[in-house]
């Protein structure tokens, strides 16, 4: 729930600081589940042994008609008839795990301050960047930090191969 009521936070500000005019000719498109895929907030990164390693909260992350079913479900007698903004965060458990991170994993980002003034931040979707520049974006601390939204891992035999940040409205 702490990981909810932070994601609605970072939401508000990001709706009254910023303007976000979408990525021209792409539309959102939710990122496709698969066995592999594990959906988390990453809690911080360190390199250990010679290879990055992601601490994570793994989540439950809803969109559309699965995220009304879970809000009801859930929080039925709120008087609201489903998640307010489309997406629903389930974090029951507050477990950190150690993910360790594949030095050619594929790192996408929606939205991060590619300038150093936030108020500049604008989406693009799917933006590829290395992975030392996220792991870098993970440790500044910034109005937008990297570290307030969930991210996709795509994690084979052990290790993220993948990661991709799921914007928030």
């Amino acid at each position: 729930m702490k990981k909810y009521i932070m994601a609605a936070a970072v939401s508000l500000v990001c709706l009254t600081a910023f303007s976000f005019a979408p990525a021209i000719g792409r539309e959102y498109a939710p990122v496709e589940k698969t066995p592999e895929t594990t959906t988390a907030f990453i809690d911080h990164a360190l390199e250990k042994n010679g290879r990055y390693v992601l601490t994570v909260d793994q989540i439950e992350w809803y969109e559309g008609e699965e995220a009304v079913k879970a809000f009801l479900e859930r929080e039925g007698d709120s008087g609201l008839d489903g998640p307010p903004d489309g997406y629903y965060i389930v974090d029951d458990e507050a477990e950190l795990t150690e993910l360790p991170v594949a030095d050619d994993a594929e790192v996408l980002m929606q939205i991060y301050n590619r300038t150093g003034d936030a108020a500049e931040a604008d989406i693009v979707w799917d933006e590829p960047i290395s992975l030392d520049k996220f792991i870098g974006l993970l440790q500044t601390e910034d109005v937008l930090s990297p570290l307030d939204f969930p991210y996709h891992l795509t994690v084979k035999d052990g290790v993220v191969t993948r990661i991709v940040q799921q914007y928030i409205p």
